[in-house]
């Protein structure tokens, strides 16, 4: 009789042990491997590289998180096998990368870095988003209003009314004044007066200057009273369009990567990133509170 149950008891030990390590198994995610997130050093590379990383931390992947990572390195860094992925922009990849003449289609841009990230780096581009970090103007709102200057064509042609807030290269950029004068026009400015580009929304709304040089998903842009953003009318800048860039090798070794990244890609726009950036730089939260709201919001 002892003997019965203390077989009995055993069997039930194992059995027990048995469906522990099943579970464990099967529902323990961390048994992923470790993914090497890195950012670039401004907010919105922050945010979003910390949105990618909690989508891969929900769906069981370990994260660790390389963030803060200067943009005239971090090509480096990913090359390097530093990191593992990151977002990248399609206009830095096509012109600062590749060193490939201007495109000014969105989809043709895309699919050049892609094809050309493929062959020179073994870095496959995700799915872009809708979100274009471009250049661009921006005009004080009442003075837009005052001239009827909604494009950047209306603002060569009331130039000689407009004091522009430089930073000292863009006038001599190709990216800059050159450029948009051989699109545009020769743009006659009433003044230029240099001011550091970290202060130059406080310079417009001091009426200490009219426009100045911006990119176009600034959290200051949500502020539409006090500043408009100019329509690019003549397509002078290229596209700018985020999109999260992975090594080869990790992707295949987790193909499951793509779909996690590229459902968080398609929720973001120019106007999502826009407003996270201004809970950043206008709202002062920090990068990380804004990243997981914004997660927790989509998933």
């Amino acid at each position: 009789m002892k003997l019965r149950v203390c077989r009995n008891t055993i069997i039930l030990v194992l059995v027990m042990i048995a469906a522990i390590s099943i579970t464990a198994c099967g529902g323990n995610k961390s048994n992923k491997n470790t993914i090497r997130v890195g950012s670039k050093d401004f907010t919105e590379s922050l945010v979003v590289a910390e949105v990618y990383a909690l989508a891969l931390e929900d769906a069981g992947y370990q994260v660790e998180r390389n963030m803060n990572i200067a943009g005239s390195v971090i090509h480096a860094s990913i090359t390097n096998d530093e990191i593992d992925l990151y977002p990248e922009y399609t206009g830095t990849g096509l012109l600062a990368i590749l060193k490939m003449d201007l495109i000014t289609d969105p989809e043709e841009v895309y699919q050049t870095v892609k094809d050309e990230y493929d062959k020179q780096f073994s870095i496959t581009w995700l799915d872009q988003t809708q979100a274009n970090d471009s250049n661009g103007l921006v005009i004080r709102t009442d003075l837009a209003q005052e001239y009827g200057i909604y494009t950047v064509s209306d603002l060569q042609k009331h130039a000689d009314k407009i004091r522009l807030a430089s930073q000292g290269e863009f006038e001599y950029r190709e990216d800059g004044i050159p450029g948009l004068e051989k699109v545009y026009g020769k743009f006659n400015f009433k003044s230029i007066t240099l001011y550091d580009n970290g202060l130059k929304y406080k310079i417009l709304e001091n009426d200490e200057a009219d426009v100045a040089p911006a990119y176009t998903t600034e959290g200051q842009l949500t502020n539409t009273d006090l500043f408009t953003l100019l329509q690019d009318d003549k397509h002078f800048w290229p596209p700018y369009y985020l999109a999260p860039i992975i090594r080869n090798e990790v992707l295949e070794e987790n193909p499951d990567i793509a779909d996690i990244l590229n459902k968080v890609s398609a929720t973001l726009d120019t106007e999502t990133v826009t407003m996270l950036n201004a809970k950043v730089d206008v709202d002062q939260l920090e990068y990380e509170e804004v990243a997981e709201d914004f997660y927790l919001s989509i998933k």
